[in-house]
């Protein structure tokens, strides 16, 4: 494995692009390179390079493999490189979902390099939605078919109704989060029974599923044009500060590392390195 003196990634050229989500996921997909640090999140990852992959370190010390792309668990630590990319996504899934579900059992908790040429059909896909129609629209529906595909035909049963209302209900509000207390009392449970009952199904604490889409809410609002500042505020962390240590924590880089300003963010005429 090469020190950090040797790996071009240890000195990024930066990143920029757009971020589209969805209900049960998001994606961002962009131009440029980094390293990205070891971090671990709530979603599942599926994530690709062109034209020459990737390069992924997934676990505690593990060492370094070369991929087209790769599925990723939820909360698996990871590193990925992409200073061999001029182009690539990060897809997040969210494992509540039907399809989150499947591809978890897929993964039995482990990563899986996918085949070049599954990698390739999709950027296509994705490549002509995002940078020759240039829309938000295009870009979710491809994303959303390529989840079904991953998942395959293997729908097993959703999480508890209670916990997937409880979901629906965070998502929905967007300016203040509901409180523990009236999520339990929603499901007709004591606080301390629904905090297991979401753990269990989601498998991390309410606070950090909170704080996660938090962090999502931040990127859309850089998204649509605010500073790192205003959507610190708008996703309701303290100042930059704190989302920018958030972000480092759950994505492996801040806000500030990549920017939103790709052919959807933008507007701009598509271009091709």
């Amino acid at each position: 494995m090469k020190s950090d003196q040797e790996n071009p990634a240890a000195s990024p050229r930066g990143i920029s692009g757009d971020f589209i989500a969805w209900p049960g996921g998001a994606i961002f997909v962009g131009e440029g390179s980094s390293q990205i640090a070891p971090h671990a999140h709530y979603s599942i990852q599926c994530v690709f390079g062109l034209p020459d992959g990737l390069r992924l370190s997934v676990g505690r010390k593990s060492e370094w493999f070369d991929a087209p792309g790769a599925l990723i668990p939820s909360r698996a630590i990871h590193t990925i490189d992409t200073s061999r990319c001029t182009w690539g996504a990060v897809m997040f899934i969210e494992p509540e979902t039907v399809e989150g579900s499947a591809i978890s059992r897929r993964l039995q908790r482990s990563h899986e390099v996918l085949a070049a040429e599954e990698v390739a059909r999709f950027a296509a896909r994705l490549e002509q939605a995002w940078r020759g129609e240039r829309s938000r629209e295009a870009v979710s529906i491809v994303c959303q078919q390529w989840v079904r595909a991953l998942a395959g035909t293997d729908k097993p049963a959703a999480p508890d109704a209670r916990v997937l209302a409880a979901i629906e209900r965070i998502s929905m509000r967007a300016g203040s989060e509901p409180t523990l207390e009236s999520l339990a009392g929603n499901a007709h449970l004591s606080p301390s029974r629904f905090r297991h009952l979401f753990v269990d199904a989601v498998g991390m604490p309410l606070r950090t599923y909170l704080l996660w889409r938090r962090l999502l809410r931040a990127w859309e609002q850089q998204m649509q044009g605010d500073s790192i500042t205003e959507a610190a505020h708008a996703a309701g962390f303290a100042d930059a500060a704190h989302l920018s240590r958030t972000s480092r924590v759950m994505f492996g880089l801040p806000p500030s590392a990549v920017m939103m300003n790709g052919p959807i963010s933008q507007g701009r005429s598509p271009t091709h390195r």
